[in-house]
Protein backbone atom coordinates (compact mmCIF):
# COMPACT_ATOMS: atom_id res chain seq x y z
CA UNK A 1 0.00 0.00 0.00
CA UNK A 2 3.09 2.45 0.74
CA UNK A 3 5.89 2.87 -1.25
CA UNK A 4 9.50 1.69 -0.33
CA UNK A 5 11.26 4.64 1.53
CA UNK A 6 14.05 5.75 -0.82
CA UNK A 7 17.62 6.34 0.77
CA UNK A 8 19.62 9.32 -0.58
CA UNK A 9 23.53 9.85 0.19
CA UNK A 10 23.62 13.36 1.96
CA UNK A 11 27.43 15.13 1.77
CA UNK A 12 27.51 18.75 2.68
CA UNK A 13 30.41 20.66 1.34
CA UNK A 14 31.67 21.10 4.71
CA UNK A 15 33.88 17.14 4.19
CA UNK A 16 30.84 15.97 6.63
CA UNK A 17 30.97 12.02 6.32
CA UNK A 18 28.57 10.79 4.29
CA UNK A 19 25.06 9.62 5.85
CA UNK A 20 21.86 8.17 4.83
CA UNK A 21 18.48 10.32 5.45
CA UNK A 22 15.35 8.34 5.36
CA UNK A 23 12.62 10.25 2.50
CA UNK A 24 9.19 9.55 4.26
CA UNK A 25 6.15 10.01 1.46
CA UNK A 26 3.62 12.35 3.36
CA UNK A 27 0.58 10.28 2.75
CA UNK A 28 -1.66 13.67 4.09
CA UNK A 29 -1.72 14.72 0.70
CA UNK A 30 -4.07 12.42 -0.73
CA UNK A 31 -7.12 10.74 0.99
CA UNK A 32 -6.95 7.98 3.50
CA UNK A 33 -6.95 4.79 2.05
CA UNK A 34 -9.51 3.62 4.30
CA UNK A 35 -12.86 4.65 5.75
CA UNK A 36 -14.06 4.27 9.34
CA UNK A 37 -16.56 0.90 9.65
CA UNK A 38 -14.02 -0.98 7.16
CA UNK A 39 -13.19 -4.18 7.88
CA UNK A 40 -9.36 -4.58 8.09
CA UNK A 41 -7.05 -7.48 8.97
CA UNK A 42 -3.63 -7.09 10.38
CA UNK A 43 -0.65 -7.83 8.72
CA UNK A 44 2.02 -7.39 11.20
CA UNK A 45 2.45 -8.68 14.89
CA UNK A 46 1.84 -5.45 16.92
CA UNK A 47 3.87 -4.62 20.22
CA UNK A 48 3.04 -2.52 23.01
CA UNK A 49 5.69 0.23 22.26
CA UNK A 50 4.68 1.52 26.19
CA UNK A 51 2.21 3.44 25.26
CA UNK A 52 -0.93 0.75 25.88
CA UNK A 53 -2.40 0.74 29.41
CA UNK A 54 -2.56 -2.52 30.86
CA UNK A 55 0.38 -4.50 29.19
CA UNK A 56 3.29 -4.65 29.32
CA UNK A 57 6.31 -2.79 27.11
CA UNK A 58 7.20 -5.36 24.51
CA UNK A 59 3.73 -7.52 24.64
CA UNK A 60 1.95 -8.82 21.87
CA UNK A 61 -1.77 -6.81 21.02
CA UNK A 62 -2.36 -8.10 17.84
CA UNK A 63 -0.95 -11.06 15.70
CA UNK A 64 -0.41 -11.23 11.97
CA UNK A 65 -4.40 -12.24 10.60
CA UNK A 66 -6.26 -10.49 13.53
CA UNK A 67 -9.38 -8.74 12.72
CA UNK A 68 -10.49 -5.34 13.41
CA UNK A 69 -12.56 -2.39 12.42
CA UNK A 70 -11.73 1.31 11.31
CA UNK A 71 -12.70 3.16 14.71
CA UNK A 72 -11.16 6.47 13.98
CA UNK A 73 -8.59 8.23 11.41
CA UNK A 74 -6.28 10.41 12.70
CA UNK A 75 -2.82 11.87 11.66
CA UNK A 76 0.75 11.90 12.87
CA UNK A 77 3.76 14.67 12.48
CA UNK A 78 1.50 16.42 9.68
CA UNK A 79 2.85 13.66 7.27
CA UNK A 80 0.91 10.13 8.05
CA UNK A 81 -2.52 8.79 8.27
CA UNK A 82 -3.13 6.52 11.73
CA UNK A 83 -6.17 4.51 12.01
CA UNK A 84 -7.47 4.07 15.34
CA UNK A 85 -8.32 0.22 14.85
CA UNK A 86 -11.01 -1.70 17.22
CA UNK A 87 -10.06 -5.70 17.41
CA UNK A 88 -13.07 -6.05 19.93
CA UNK A 89 -12.55 -9.78 20.18
CA UNK A 90 -9.19 -9.19 21.81
CA UNK A 91 -11.01 -6.08 23.24
CA UNK A 92 -7.84 -3.85 22.06
CA UNK A 93 -8.01 -0.22 20.10
CA UNK A 94 -5.00 0.61 18.84
CA UNK A 95 -3.29 2.82 16.11
CA UNK A 96 -1.73 1.72 13.14
CA UNK A 97 -0.49 2.38 9.49
CA UNK A 98 -2.00 1.83 6.21
CA UNK A 99 0.69 -0.60 5.49
CA UNK A 100 0.23 -2.23 8.54
CA UNK A 101 -3.38 -3.73 7.15
CA UNK A 102 -5.37 -5.41 4.73
CA UNK A 103 -9.12 -3.93 3.87
CA UNK A 104 -11.25 -7.46 4.17
CA UNK A 105 -14.68 -5.64 3.87
CA UNK A 106 -15.83 -1.73 3.00
CA UNK A 107 -19.17 -2.92 2.44
CA UNK A 108 -20.43 -2.37 6.26
CA UNK A 109 -20.87 1.25 6.13
CA UNK A 110 -22.93 1.14 2.77
CA UNK A 111 -26.57 2.29 2.48
CA UNK A 112 -27.74 -0.12 0.37
CA UNK A 113 -26.79 -2.88 2.25
CA UNK A 114 -28.64 -1.45 5.61
CA UNK A 115 -31.10 -3.93 6.72
CA UNK A 116 -33.73 -1.26 7.36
Amino acid sequence: MSEPIQLRDNSPATGAPRRKIREEIVEIVGQPLFEEGDKIASLKEIRNDGTYPGKPSGATLIAPGDVGYIKSIGTYLQMFYIYGVDFYEKGVIVGMRAHEMELLDCTLNDPQNDPR
